[in-house]
């Protein structure tokens, strides 16, 4: 398992990532992080770690900051009858990140695929992305080519879903 911010750079470097790095304190929000991000246009991310009722099947779930998810209506895009909120356990266990650090980085560790990738098919379009580097102390800015490539050295299938904006 990659453990620490420096270990996934070194992963990222060796892999012949490009990526811009933006250091800050630590954030916990949307709000928060917002208030850090870099000038580069960029769609910021809001992860949600999720699973089934029984809690057989684990989902990453990726919108934008500024949208809310509806757990009733996206369960059945994903196939299930219930969503909820992973475990703080199983969200270590799998992704090797903890709440206020959920990200698509954390996919690196999930050497199993036990968690599915969705990604809220409306930013998808977009061309940048911003993403914690494992820790909410810093953001990364990736092009969507990198997320792409992230995605298949990880193992990694990205599924689309329909999220809805906030009325």
């Amino acid at each position: 398992m990659i453990a620490s911010e420096a270990e996934f750079l070194r992963f990222l470097d060796q892999n012949d990532f490009h990526y811009e790095r933006l250091e800050h304190p630590a954030v916990f929000t949307c709000a928060e992080a917002d208030l850090h991000r870099p000038k580069t246009p960029a769609v910021a991310t809001k992860n949600l770690f999720l699973c089934d009722k029984k809690a057989r099947r684990f989902f990453l779930a990726v919108t934008a900051c500024e949208k809310t998810v509806d757990l009733a209506a996206l369960a059945p895009q994903l196939g299930v009858s219930h969503l909820r909120f992973g475990s703080e356990e199983n969200l270590y266990r799998l992704l090797g990140v903890t709440r206020g650090a959920v990200t698509m980085m954390g996919l690196v560790n999930d050497a199993g695929q036990q968690v599915e990738l969705w990604l809220d098919a409306e930013i998808w379009s977009g061309e940048h992305f911003l993403s914690h580097p494992l820790v909410n102390t810093a953001t990364l800015l990736l092009k969507k080519a990198e997320l792409v490539r992230f995605f298949a050295l990880t193992g990694h299938v990205a599924h689309l879903f329909n999220a809805w904006e906030r009325p």
